[in-house]
């Protein structure tokens, strides 16, 4: 599935019109805590592009994720995540994200998405 949407991306950022900004690094550090435990960490070291196509702007990038779960050994896996927006109007844009996290069991290779709107006063 990944694939699919780094092909996607790749196609986009060598389409007509497409405005090449890259490259650039992102580190990001995502924790989570039930109530007052900790329950893990995982930072993203990624390397990406991004760009526009016509109006739209998008992003792709991938690198080495540092996992850290409460209690267990620290683990490194891959990551890597892209997206697009694309205006609306000039007060409102619309966004999408796909991101995914390898392991080290492929069952519990992880997918997530994310879609929203964007709305500026």
């Amino acid at each position: 599935m990944f694939k699919s949407v780094f092909a996607a991306a790749a196609a986009l950022s060598m389409s007509a019109g497409a405005a090449l900004a890259g490259p650039y690094v992102n580190i990001e550090t995502n924790a989570g805590w039930v109530g007052d435990d900790y329950t893990s960490a995982t930072t993203d070291l990624h390397v990406g592009f991004e760009g526009e196509a016509g109006n739209a702007s998008y992003y792709i990038q991938a690198g080495p994720a540092i996992v850290a779960v409460d209690g267990e050994e620290t683990d490194t896996q891959f990551s890597g995540k892209a997206g697009v927006g694309v205006p609306v109007s000039d007060a409102l844009g619309v966004y999408g994200e796909l991101s995914f996290l390898t392991a080290d069991d492929d069952d519990d290779f992880g997918l997530g998405g994310k879609l929203g709107v964007k709305y500026n006063f």
